[in-house]
C-alpha cells in the first residue's frame, strides 16, 4: 500500500531528495510528496518535478501539520 504523504528532505546520506522523488514518482506518480530544503533555489525545481508542496527549512511544526492536513483533506475529497 502506498503512503498518503511523503516528507522528503533535499539533503540525504545516499542520494539527494530530488533524485529520490523522481524515482518514487516513476513508480507511483500520484504520490503526494512534501519537499523540504533550506535551499530556496530547490523550490521551483522540486515543484516542477512533482512535489505537491515545499517547506522552507527550518519550518515551524504548525506549518508542517497544516500542509499535511490540507493534503489529506484533499485526498478524502478525491476518494
Amino acid at each position: 500500500e502506498k503512503p498518503d504523504v511523503i516528507l522528503m528532505d533535499h539533503r540525504m546520506p545516499i542520494e539527494n531528495g530530488l533524485d529520490a522523488m523522481i524515482e518514487i514518482l516513476e513508480i507511483e506518480n500520484s504520490t503526494n510528496i512534501v519537499f523540504a530544503s533550506a535551499d530556496i533555489n530547490i523550490k521551483e525545481t522540486s515543484l516542477s518535478l512533482g512535489a505537491c508542496a515545499f517547506l522552507d527549512k527550518p519550518f515551524k511544526m504548525q506549518v508542517l501539520i497544516t500542509t499535511i492536513k490540507n493534503i489529506t483533506e484533499n485526498l478524502i475529497v478525491e476518494n
